[in-house]
């Protein structure tokens, strides 16, 4: 479904009431993206928007469910918000600050390894299970943090699907150790780049971040990958783990891979906004997803 024309002057009327006229410099897009779409963004689709509507484009990618509170909280002001899952959108809607996220591009989970590690002739062979690599002592693992990132979470609930699609009790355990390890865990900005110099043996990943980065991988069943949503009630939903965020403890759930955009209701440019995600939409920029590894949107809009 594309992206319905808004009502303009609603739109700058409801912008006005949130921030000083000074603030609304429309020769300026601002975009927060899950930090693994900085590839992407920052190099194609960015500054293709920007030369094409003759304005400055601004990204700002972190973990999506990190970003989505610090616009709930008001402390940022995108134009645009891009989030990997509906749980950082749901953030949003819950705070008033959004009323209908599109889908605009979809990924699958994989485990990306070093080309410089010494595991890597053994993930590239495949001879040995990859889970067996990953078991074995040295095999340094990395991911990004349950709390504030969907992919942190995501590799939780691979690793325990792996253990019921493989038929191997505590592969999680082995490999992940606890849900919160600090050895493991790294900024998302961070993380492919660490791999890519060697830094550790293997991490988790999104196909689309991998891809554009052109690092080896591993590519995963459907049934581990969070990739289907025909797979969710079926496979998926059998994971799932407590994590503990600002002091309540909360039972979190698999869904689907999918990256969804939306214009905040308090965003300085929302017609600038729109016209971003429509680009996002078109042939075009689905071109360029396309080009870096990501599959086509999956699903209906979001609210």
């Amino acid at each position: 479904m594309k992206l319905p024309r808004l009502h303009l002057a609603a739109l700058a009327l409801g912008a006005c009431m949130v921030l000083p006229v000074a603030a609304h410099a429309s020769n300026k897009i601002f975009v927060t993206f899950a930090g693994s779409m900085g590839n992407v963004m920052n190099l194609h689709l960015g500054p293709a928007f920007a030369k094409a509507h003759q304005v400055e484009f601004q990204g700002d990618g972190q973990g999506a469910y990190g970003l989505a509170h610090l616009i709930a909280g008001h402390q940022l002001t995108p134009d645009v918000f891009i989030s990997i899952t509906p749980g950082p959108i749901e953030v949003l809607m819950k705070a008033g600050l959004a009323k209908k996220a599109y889908p605009v591009a979809s990924t699958q989970m994989c485990i990306a390894y070093s080309p410089k590690s010494p595991f890597a002739k053994d993930f590239a062979s495949g001879k040995m299970p990859w889970y067996k690599i990953l078991e074995m002592p040295n095999a340094a693992f990395g991911r990004t943090d349950p709390k504030t990132d969907p992919q942190g979470q995501n590799i939780v609930f691979t690793m325990q699907l792996a253990e019921r699609y493989y038929h191997q009790p505590g592969l999680a355990t082995k490999i992940l150790g606890p849900i919160e390890n600090p050895q493991q865990i790294f900024s998302e900005m961070s993380l492919l780049a660490r791999l890519k110099s060697g830094q550790m043996a293997a991490s988790s990943g999104y196909l689309s971040a991998v891809k554009s980065l052109h690092l080896p991988y591993i590519k995963l069943p459907v049934e581990i990958n969070l990739s289907d949503p025909a797979y969710k009630k079926s496979w998926y939903d059998k994971a799932g783990f407590k994590l503990n965020v600002d002091g309540k403890e909360k039972t979190v759930t698999p869904q689907p891979l999918v990256f969804y955009a939306v214009v905040p209701t308090d965003a300085p440019n929302p017609k600038l906004g729109e016209e971003f995600i429509q680009f996002l939409q078109s042939p075009e920029g689905q071109k360029m997803f396309h080009d870096d590894g990501y599959s086509a949107p999956k699903g209906d809009p979001l609210g």
